[in-house]
């Protein structure tokens, strides 16, 4: 190691080009940028809620169970009939799902459905006194309920922030906008738990299923339009201003 010469004091060298990228390197999980992304999307959807017609914890479970591959806008058309056919929890727990089919055929898969929606209202009656439990354990032990059905009636019903709704909206623009490499719903539901704040979940579910309606569309998102296009580096973007990630894609 080299010394310094008489009377004149040692100085640091400057890192090495490499390394001085790699402290500069993109991070797309920095606390800033996140913020930037949710002060963005309050700004562009600042009170959303869940599109599902309801009026009660036992209509949102029900028109959540009916929404599985299928759009809320579809869903809607069938549920006020039915509400108004099945007032009640204890008349759906009274059907047999032959007799509940006919009624949900519109929303593709009704049979399945059919009997996640008998059987759960069974469940309901008979153990939880005819009440949509509010707990997320309770709540995974009736028949069709996955955590993100679960997300949806504890953080819309109940304003209970147990975890992030992970649908195909979700699933999509956070692998778009980098905030998970997972492609599996649970994976991405902890990804995203971690990185955004608890009292943020429940509208953060919100305002990404409404981005992914409006904007950052499927098969071709609008990027011309959007807010967030500058924090996105997605591969499939139909217009930029920023570099593309190879890796950003739904």
């Amino acid at each position: 190691m080299g010394t310094a010469a008489p009377g004149r004091p040692v100085t640091a060298k400057s890192p090495p080009a490499v390394e001085r990228k790699k402290r500069n390197a993109y991070n797309p999980l920095a606390p800033d940028r996140i913020s930037e992304i949710l002060k963005r999307l309050d700004q562009l959807y600042p009170e959303v809620t869940c599109a599902l017609t309801h009026s009660s914890a036992w209509e949102l479970l029900l028109a959540t169970i009916l929404s599985a591959q299928s759009t809320d806008v579809n869903v809607n058309r069938v549920t006020p009939e039915l509400f108004r056919k099945y007032p009640t929890v204890q008349a759906f727990a009274a059907l047999t799902p032959e007799q509940l089919e006919p009624d949900v055929r519109s929303t593709g898969f009704f049979r399945n459905k059919s009997k996640s929606v008998v059987g759960a209202a069974k469940k309901i009656v008979a153990d939880f006194g005819g009440q949509v439990p509010n707990d997320m354990e309770e709540l995974l032990t009736l028949p069709g309920v996955a955590r993100k059905t679960a997300n949806v009636v504890l953080g819309t019903w109940f304003k209970k922030a147990e975890g992030v709704v992970v649908d195909t909206h979700v699933h999509r623009i956070s692998r778009r906008l980098e905030l998970t490499a997972n492609d599996d719903p649970q994976k991405i539901e902890q990804d995203l738990m971690r990185i955004i704040p608890r009292d943020k979940w429940i509208l953060f579910s919100h305002q990404i299923i409404w981005h992914g309606r409006k904007l950052c569309i499927a098969r071709k998102p609008k990027c011309v339009d959007c807010p967030l296009e500058n924090l996105c580096h997605a591969a499939d973007k139909t217009w930029s201003t920023v570099e593309m990630h190879e890796n950003a894609k739904a």
